[in-house]
């Protein structure tokens, strides 16, 4: 009797999904639900925060704007509205994304954290357990993207720090940190930006370059450097583009390697394609750098071996220097959290990349698909969810027209 109460239990908590399960309610994930329901294929996403993209909304910091401009930023089907700047703010960028939902009438289930993800084999479908449900479904869809959970270093001593160690998910401005010596550690896109904005509130940040970096202006001659990139592309090979950005961007903006910020060897487009390593759009940080207005501690190696210890008050580096601090700021990334779910399947990395590069990660076996992971910003997720949309749609019409044709011959039948 008592077994058959359980079996009842788990029935109830079991939820069949007719179309795909997606899990994130990101851009991704909206993006991959909108091209979906273009085709006609019902999809549910699971997210486990209380709104949609959670990581604009609650992790990011007040001065954010896109780094690139606005039309390689749109997601699939919808624009941009004429109305926006051409770098939309934080703020902005929300409001698209929730219009974005509300257009394609999209309202995935809330505070669904996933414990778990299997594929069964001998029932053919997905098995995604949240701590509410069982959801089933032929298809399942990684939308939580490259950057799912903060990346924190181990630092020697920082436990014993006196002042406050902040990760850039949880900064959001400098006017918290007025008047005072900051550590930042991350020379990235972040690193350079709360650098800027700490300046703005008269912190003084001391930024810590942990290897090199490829730092371009954000535009050239007026338009988006991105944007000429994209354009060379089209007739030039990637590397004589990676030479001219860096040709214009050593007329532009100097000689960086003399300001302690070194290039790698690798040309910037070519980096970003096999390393996901992006390069630095400068939006005014490099001027704050050669005023002296950020302070900058060059160190070519990881943070563990580049910050040897924090006390309570002073940081010691390894080339021996010391540095009194009021605050850390980690402006070290984001990594994705997928390895930490999704289980029996080696279709992912150890760090939770797709093994298939671009363009061909969107797809992998029993019903499996990855939306957000192309190291290729929202033109690579658009790129995604366009082709998944396509692949599964083309199965839920045969699965349709199978279903039709049986249900023809029984009418014949009888």
């Amino acid at each position: 009797m008592g077994s058959c109460k359980d079996q009842e239990d788990k029935l109830a908590k079991c939820v069949f999904v007719h179309g795909p399960i997606i899990v994130g309610a990101g851009p991704s994930g909206l993006a991959v639900s909108a091209c979906l329901s273009q085709q006609g294929v019902p999809s549910l996403i699971l997210e486990q925060s209380d709104c949609i993209a959670s990581l604009w909304q609650h992790k990011t910091y007040d001065r954010l704007k896109l780094h690139l401009p606005k039309h390689f930023c749109e997601l699939p089907l919808l624009g941009f509205p004429d109305n926006f700047p051409k770098y939309p703010t934080k703020h902005q960028f929300i409001a698209y994304v929730e219009s974005y939902a509300s257009h394609f009438s999209i309202q995935p289930r809330f505070k669904q954290a996933v414990q778990q993800a299997v594929f069964d084999h001998s029932g053919g479908f997905w098995k995604v357990q949240t701590q509410d449900f069982e959801y089933i479904s032929k298809w399942l869809i990684i939308a939580t993207g490259e950057n799912a959970e903060p990346v924190t270093p181990e630092i020697a001593g920082i436990e014993k720090f006196n002042g406050p160690v902040v990760h850039t998910s949880e900064y959001k401005s400098g006017s918290e940190f007025r008047n005072q010596r900051v550590l930042v550690v991350g020379c990235g896109n972040s690193g350079m930006e709360v650098s800027l904005d700490l300046c703005r509130y008269n912190a003084i940040p001391h930024m810590v370059v942990r290897n090199t970096v490829h730092v371009l202006p954000r535009e050239m001659f007026g338009f988006s450097t991105f944007g000429i990139a994209m354009t060379l592309l089209k007739w030039l090979p990637l590397r004589l583009v990676d030479k001219i950005l860096l040709l214009i961007a050593n007329l532009t903006l100097g000689n960086t390697d003399q300001l302690g910020l070194r290039r790698p060897k690798t040309g910037p487009i070519e980096l970003k394609n096999f390393t996901g390593k992006t390069p630095v759009l400068d939006v005014g940080a490099l001027s704050q750098i050669k005023s002296g207005k950020i302070k900058l501690t060059s160190i070519a190696f990881q943070v563990m071996e580049g910050v040897k210890e924090i006390t309570k008050n002073v940081a010691r580096f390894t080339d021996g220097q010391e540095k009194e601090i009021d605050a850390v700021i980690l402006a070290t990334g984001y990594k994705s959290n997928v390895p930490s779910w999704l289980k029996g399947n080696d279709f992912f990395t150890k760090d939770g990349m797709p093994k298939t590069p671009f363009p061909d990660g969107w797809k992998g076996g029993n019903g499996l698909y990855t939306v957000g992971f192309t190291r290729r910003g929202l033109q690579g997720t658009s790129y995604d969810a366009v082709k998944i949309a396509q692949d599964i749609a083309e199965q839920w019409r045969t699965i349709k027209d199978c279903k039709n044709t049986h249900h023809v011959i029984l009418l014949a039948k009888s």
